[in-house]
């Protein structure tokens, strides 16, 4: 059984910091791209950032860009979503989705494997 589970999330001011982790079980993890995605209160979700399996290629939406690092250890089997500068907008539920293959993208279809998402709140 394949699962994704997120954690790190939580309240924080603005202009604070979390580290959300995405740990892997069922997978290894080093033959999935992974990608991050954010639901806002009444919102769709949204990709945040992407990492390609190997780590080499990482992909950011324009609005978390030099605040947010995407990274990953794959003996850890783990995957990590490094945020600074935190904003009240960038408030949601955060979730790490795995798509086999090499390639991370910010689309949510090739996406097979999600996680139940992490709480974040960003205080004004």
């Amino acid at each position: 059984q394949v699962q994704l589970v997120e954690s790190g999330g939580g309240l924080v001011q603005t202009g604070g910091s979390l580290r959300l982790s995405c740990v892997a079980s069922g997978i290894t993890l080093e033959y999935f791209a992974i990608g991050w995605f954010r639901q806002a209160p009444g919102k769709e979700r949204e990709a945040v950032a992407s990492i390609s399996n190997t780590g080499f290629r990482t992909n950011y939406v324009d609005a978390v860009k030099d605040r947010f690092i995407i990274s990953r250890d794959n003996a850890k089997n783990t995957a990590y979503l490094e945020m600074s500068l935190l904003k009240p907008e960038d408030t949601g539920v955060y979730y790490c989705a795995a798509d086999f293959g090499p390639n991370g993208s910010l689309l949510e279809d090739p996406y097979e494997y999600w996680g139940q998402g992490t709480q974040v709140t960003v205080s004004a």
